[in-house]
C-alpha cells in the first residue's frame, strides 16, 4: 500500500499523471438521414502534446456499414461544433446505437489517449 502511494505521488509531482480523456456528444441539429456534418461533441482531459483528434463513428447494430469520421486540428478546444468534420451520418431503418471514438494524436501521429461515447439515433 505504501509503495502504491509513493508511485502516485511521484506521478503527480512529475506531471505524468493526468485525468482520463472523456468525450460526450449530442445529436443536436443532426438531420434524419446521412447528414454529413458531425454532431456537436465535448472533449475533456485531452493530454498535453495533442495536435490532432481522430474521430470515427461505428454503428453498433450494423458494424459492417462504414460511416467513417474525420480529423480535427487540436488547439486546446473542449468543444467540437456541429460540422467540425464530414462523415456519413446515421440513417437507420429503426433506432440504432452509434459509438464515436476519439483518439488524441501527437505531431507524429502517436495515440496519446482514446475515449468513446455511445447513443441511440434517432
Amino acid at each position: 500500500m505504501r509503495a502504491m502511494f509513493a508511485i502516485f505521488a511521484f506521478l503527480a509531482m512529475t506531471g505524468t499523471a493526468h485525468a482520463a480523456m472523456n468525450v460526450s456528444f449530442d445529436w443536436g441539429p443532426t438531420k434524419k438521414c446521412f447528414d454529413d456534418k458531425s454532431p456537436p461533441m465535448k472533449i475533456t482531459g485531452v493530454p498535453a502534446g495533442t495536435k490532432m483528434l481522430d474521430v470515427v463513428m461505428v454503428d453498433r447494430d450494423a458494424p459492417d456499414f462504414h460511416h467513417g469520421g474525420g480529423k480535427v486540428a487540436y488547439q486546446g478546444q473542449s468543444l467540437l461544433p456541429y460540422g467540425a468534420f464530414r462523415y456519413k451520418g446515421p440513417c437507420p431503418p429503426a433506432p440504432h446505437r452509434y459509438r464515436f471514438t476519439v483518439k488524441a494524436l501527437d505531431v507524429a501521429g502517436k495515440v496519446l489517449a482514446t475515449a468513446s461515447a455511445e447513443k441511440r439515433f434517432p
